[in-house]
C-alpha cells in the first residue's frame, strides 16, 4: 500500500483527460521494455530492483560506519557532484530542521553533513578549510572514476588538509570512498591508502543513486532512518511493477499527463512547493529530469519554485507570462509542527479573520487558491500529495520519480539514463586550461574568446 496520491483534474482545461487513454499501449510497450532490460540505456537499470534485491548486510555495514562517523566527527563533508551529492542533500535537507546550524539541541549527537565539490567557487572552499580548522571531521568522497573535476579538486585539496590536521594514518580511518568497485583513479587510491570503501553498482547511474550508498551513508551519518527510506521505495517498487494501467500506476500517469502536455505546447515543467526544507528535493528532481529528458533537441524543461514566496517574484510570469508551461504540486498534508495565528485587539494588519487558524492550514489554503488562480490563466496543475514528510514517504516519493522519469524519457523517444551533452564544457574547459592532449582545440578557442 502506497501513501503518494496523483491529481490530474488539474489538467482537464487544457487536455481531455479521456485522450490520456490513447496513450495505454504506448506506456505498456515502455513499461515492458523497461521491466525486461530491452530499451536505450538497459545497462543502467539497477534502480529498478535497488529496493529489493539491497542486502542485509549492506545496510548493517552503513550504519556501523555512519555510527563511527558520528562518534569522531562534528561535521561530514561529502565530496561530489549532480547526482553524487544532490540525493544525499535532497532527503537530508527535507527530513531535517529549518535552521540545522541554530537548532542543534538533541541533534548535537550526529555530525553536520557540508557539501563540497558541486562547485569550483575559490571562496566556497577556503571558507570551509576555515571551519574545518577549528572542528572534527570526515570526508566521504564519492565519485566513480575519481576524475571528474569538480569533486576532483575538493578532494585533493581536503585530503591535504586532512593528513595536515590528522596525520596520514588517523586520516585514513576519517575518510571514506564511495566509488567503482573495481577500477578507477579515486579505487585505486582507496585501496593503496585502506580508505573504508563503498561500491557504486555499474548499473545504476549518478541521478538514480539515492538509493545507494552514494545516498545512503551521508543519510544515516546525519542521522535518518535508511532503513524506513528502503522500504519506502520498496513499497513504491511493488506497486509499479504490479501493473502499467494507467489507473493503477501513478508514475505511468505522472509520465504520460506531462508528455501530453508537452505535445500540447508546454514543454516547460515548474516543480512547486510549499515548505522551505524541500528546496533540494527540487534540485534533485530537475538534475533527474533534466539529464533524462534533454536530448536531440527535445525535452521538458525543469524548473522550480517554492510557495508562497516565489509567488512574490516568479509569480506574475507563471499568472501572465508565455503560455509554454504547467506546474506540478508537491504537498504534504501534516506539518510537522502545531502553530496558530493569534488574536490581536487592534488588528491592523486586518489578519483577525484568520485568528486561531493552523498556519499549516492556511498554507494549503494558499495553495488551492494558487492553483485555480494559475489554471484559469492558462497554467495546467498536476498535485502530487503524501500525507507526512518522512523517510518510509520520502522513499515512496524518491522511487515514484525514478520510474516516472525512465517511462517519460521513453515516450520522448531519447535515452533516459545517459547524457552525451554533460561532456561539451568539459573539453572545452580542459582545452582552454592547458591539458595535455588539447593544444588544437585550446588555440581554437582561445582565438574565439579574443585571447591570442
Amino acid at each position: 500500500m502506497i501513501d503518494l496520491k496523483l491529481d490530474i483534474t488539474g489538467v482537464k482545461k487544457f487536455i481531455a483527460i479521456e485522450s490520456l487513454n490513447t496513450f495505454q499501449s504506448e506506456i505498456d510497450s515502455h513499461y515492458k521494455t523497461l521491466l525486461m532490460h530491452t530499451g536505450r540505456g538497459n545497462d543502467f537499470l539497477g534502480w529498478l530492483n535497488t529496493p529489493s534485491k539491497m542486502p542485509e548486510a549492506l545496510m548493517r555495514k552503513i550504519k556501523i560506519d555512519a555510527e563511527a562517523i558520528r562518534e569522531m566527527a562534528e561535521i561530514l563533508v561529502v565530496i561530489g557532484i549532480g547526482g553524487s551529492y544532490l540525493g544525499a542533500r535532497a532527503v537530508i535537507e527535507a527530513l531535517g530542521p529549518n535552521f540545522p546550524d541554530l537548532s542543534r539541541g538533541i541533534e548535537n549527537k550526529y555530525p553536520r553533513v557540508i557539501f563540497a565539490g558541486n562547485n569550483i567557487s575559490e571562496d566556497y572552499l577556503a571558507e570551509l578549510l576555515g571551519i574545518l580548522d577549528k572542528k572534527e571531521y570526515a570526508l566521504a568522497v564519492i565519485s566513480k572514476s575519481g576524475t571528474t573535476t569538480e569533486p576532483a579538486i575538493a578532494f585533493r585539496i581536503l585530503r591535504k588538509h586532512i593528513e595536515q590536521k590528522y596525520g596520514k594514518e588517523t586520516a585514513r580511518k576519517r575518510i571514506f570512498a564511495i566509488t567503482d568497485k573495481s577500477r578507477g583513479a579515486l579505487k585505486k587510491l582507496a585501496t593503496d591508502e585502506g580508505y573504508t570503501t563503498y561500491d557504486i553498482p555499474d548499473d545504476v547511474g549518478g541521478r538514480y543513486s539515492v538509493l545507494t550508498p552514494v545516498g545512503l551513508l551521508p543519510i544515516a551519518a546525519a542521522g535518518f532512518d535508511i532503513i524506513k527510506l528502503v522500504k519506502g521505495a520498496l513499497q513504491m517498487e511493488e506497486s509499479f511493477a504490479a501493473t502499467s494501467s494507467l489507473d493503477k500506476n501513478p508514475a505511468a500517469l505522472y509520465a504520460v499527463t506531462r508528455n501530453a502536455l508537452y505535445r500540447a505546447g508546454k514543454p516547460v515543467e515548474i516543480m512547486v512547493n510549499y515548505l522551505p526544507t524541500l528546496n533540494y528535493f527540487t534540485e534533485w528532481w530537475k538534475q533527474l529530469y533534466g539529464e533524462s529528458d534533454g536530448k536531440q533537441n527535445r525535452g521538458i524543461f525543469p524548473a522550480g519554485v517554492t510557495y508562497t514566496s516565489d509567488l512574490h517574484s516568479m509569480g506574475q510570469y507563471i499568472q501572465e507570462g508565455l503560455r509554454v508551461i504547467f506546474e506540478t504540486v508537491l504537498m504534504i498534508d501534516e506539518s510537522k509542527h502545531e502553530l496558530r495565528i493569534p488574536m490581536d485587539n487592534d488588528d491592523l494588519d486586518g489578519l483577525n479573520f484568520i485568528a486561531g487558524k493552523r498556519l499549516g492550514d492556511v498554507n494549503y489554503i494558499a495553495s488551492q487558491g494558487t492553483t485555480l488562480a494559475h489554471i484559469d490563466g492558462g497554467v495546467p496543475n498536476i498535485r502530487i500529495t503524501l500525507p507526512v514528510l518522512n523517510e518510509n514517504t520520502l522513499g515512496q516519493l524518491i522511487y515514484f520519480y525514478e520510474a516516472a522519469c525512465a517511462l517519460s524519457g521513453y515516450l520522448l523517444e531519447v535515452n533516459p539514463f545517459d547524457q552525451p551533452g554533460v561532456e561539451a564544457y568539459k573539453k572545452n574547459m580542459f582545452a582552454l586550461l592547458g591539458k595535455p592532449g588539447f593544444e588544437a582545440e585550446s588555440t581554437i578557442l582561445k582565438g574565439r574568446l579574443g585571447l591570442e
